[in-house]
């Protein structure tokens, strides 16, 4: 008796229309210092969603005015 092995592997789409549906955030934050002197600082916020679920989520936190 043979044993197969199923593999759940998703096509580059499906990635794509995921991510596009729920969205994805990215935040990183880095800072250098050197004995209490800030050399470096970088902020990066990365948000990837489509423009539906970024206008219905941004309403809902209030970064967009409310429909009337």
């Amino acid at each position: 008796m043979a044993v197969e092995k199923a593999i759940a592997s998703s096509s580059l789409v499906e990635v794509v229309d995921r991510i596009l549906d729920k969205g994805i955030v990215v935040d990183a934050w880095v800072r250098v210092s050197l004995v209490g002197i800030e050399l470096l600082a970088i902020e990066a916020r990365v948000v990837v969603a489509s423009v539906e679920t970024f206008l219905k989520y941004a309403e809902a936190v209030g970064l967009l005015p409310a429909a009337a």
